[in-house]
């Protein structure tokens, strides 16, 4: 495989009923490349046409698929997992070209094999269960796939939330149409000529590329599909909750945005809750939801925290993402970019103090490039401390006592990760328990996680749970028979 990738093996149309198509009206945009701002490809832009045949095949296949036997339905995705193991690189290399991610902190690949190759059994839990508590009756639940699913996933993970929505669903006999992000559509229409090798049955899987007007709306309204699984802002979320409810009231899996939380108390390791709570920050650029973006620290040992937290925080080194050298690359694209540029001017005009950053930068003369920005003493109420930036941004803040810390940290609309650094076990689950998030990392910090356990989140930052175990509860629906049983003879 070359390096870089030549623009004429990337694919970029749309996977529907299990053959690659244009777009139904010819229609393309335009994708540059973050760091070098020069065309990396025109991707096929999907209509509301497009999305409709899509969600028809999805339905048409779902009679089939559905009652295909699990071991059966797993050997595709034990084949896909293989496939996707073996393309590691490239995928990588996608994602770098597309949005800037840097090839040296690729994981998604791995991680979506594995979600493959755990969900390739999984069919079989889909049981119900029985009751003989009725009398003159033998009663019993089923448990079958919901129907044909939709999925939106995000630009910053996108290998990742691939694996994460589509093994869970075609697990529990689900058919999926799946609409990747403007931004980074490149490493899903590689996943999706996986699948086709993989033999996947025509319109199981369907992928299109597209903004969220007109594909995501559709599917976020479509009559025929039956749940959409979306992660991305609070702002979309709601929408397409609302869409959902105004529609045939489809079932909707929510993961948020977040503002979360790290609380480090004196006795904490400080070097280790520095280091961690930077390379929370350095991942994706500070483009994810799960990122230390707020951060109280005990007074007494605030400057040796913010001393250790600047020194890792600035070295990183900015530069192309596909060189293996570089930890940091360039924000996502110019939208992003210029959005975080009104945060840097809002905590320039607020009462924080700047401590490190505030700017932003080029490397050589390209990307789309944020200093990496350390403010302290920032008041509760400043835009920069209630709403989600996105970027290699973050406020310290100071904290009394461990009653202050846990209100300070609750004191907002998001709720999907928090951390505690302490060494006093009483405490730590005195504040995992009283801390409004999905996930809580004691002595870590995002993104840390288990795959066997939930993730999603508290208020603002969705509904529903996504992980190992809980992801295919998602996919299925119960059904109560009622079995009158005949008196005996007499």
């Amino acid at each position: 495989m070359g390096f870089p990738i030549s623009p004429e093996k990337i694919e970029r149309r749309h996977y529907i009923d299990g053959a690659f198509s244009e777009s139904s009206d010819k229609g393309t945009f335009e994708l540059k490349s973050p760091y070098s701002h020069e065309k990396i490809v025109d991707v096929c832009e999907a209509t509301v046409e497009d999305t409709n045949r899509a969600v028809a095949a999805a339905k048409a296949a779902f009679p089939s698929w559905s009652n295909t036997d699990p071991q059966t339905r797993g050997s595709y995705m034990k084949k896909l997992a293989e496939l996707i193991k073996q393309s590691n690189d490239e995928f990588a290399q996608l994602d770098a070209m597309a949005m800037g991610r840097p090839v040296s902190q690729y994981f998604d690949a791995g991680y979506a094999a594995s979600l493959f190759e755990h969900y390739a059994m999984m069919g079989y839990e889909a049981q119900g269960t029985t009751s003989l508590n009725t009398p003159g009756f033998m009663n019993m639940t089923l448990r079958q796939p919901i129907g044909p699913v939709a999925a939106i996933i995000p630009w910053n993970v996108p290998v990742m939330m691939l694996g994460m929505k589509l093994a869970p669903a075609l697990a529990a006999g689900c058919t999926v149409v799946l609409k990747s992000s403007e931004k980074a559509p490149l490493s899903s229409a590689k996943l999706a000529a996986l699948a086709h090798e993989a033999g996947f049955p025509p319109g199981v899987i369907n992928i299109l590329s597209g903004h969220g007007t007109p594909s995501g709306a559709t599917l976020s309204s479509h009559m025929d599909i039956r749940l959409i699984n979306f992660t991305g802002s609070t702002f979309t979320g709601r929408k397409i909750q609302a869409a959902a409810a105004a529609s045939n009231l489809k079932k909707v899996v929510l993961e948020l945005g977040g503002k979360s939380p790290a609380l480090v108390f004196e006795d904490a390791n400080i070097e280790k809750a520095a280091g961690e709570t930077v390379f929370s920050l350095q991942m994706v650029m500070g483009q994810a939801c799960i990122a230390n973006s707020r951060i109280y620290v005990q007074e007494t040992v605030a400057d040796k925290f913010k001393a250790a937290f600047k020194a890792n925080f600035k070295a990183a080194k900015k530069g192309d993402p596909l060189m293996p050298e570089t930890q940091q690359g360039p924000q996502a694209d110019v939208i992003q970019y210029e959005r975080i540029k009104t945060y840097l001017n809002a905590a320039k005009e607020g009462k924080g103090k700047l401590e490190i950053g505030g700017e932003v930068t080029q490397v050589d003369g390209k990307g789309f490039f944020v200093e990496p920005t350390v403010y302290s003493d920032v008041p509760e109420d400043e835009k920069t401390q209630k709403e989600e930036v996105f970027g290699p941004f973050v406020n310290i803040n100071t904290f009394k006592t461990e009653a202050e810390a846990i209100e300070k940290a609750n004191n907002t609309e998001y709720g999907l990760y928090a951390s505690v650094y302490t060494n006093d076990l009483s405490r730590a689950m005195r504040v995992a328990k009283a801390f409004e998030s999905g996930a809580v990392g004691v002595n870590c910090t995002s993104p840390t996680h288990a795959m066997d356990m939930p993730f999603g989140g508290y208020k603002g930052s969705g509904q529903g749970r996504e992980g190992l175990g809980y992801s295919l509860e998602e996919y299925l629906e119960i059904k109560t028979v009622l079995i009158k049983i005949d008196d005996a003879p007499k």
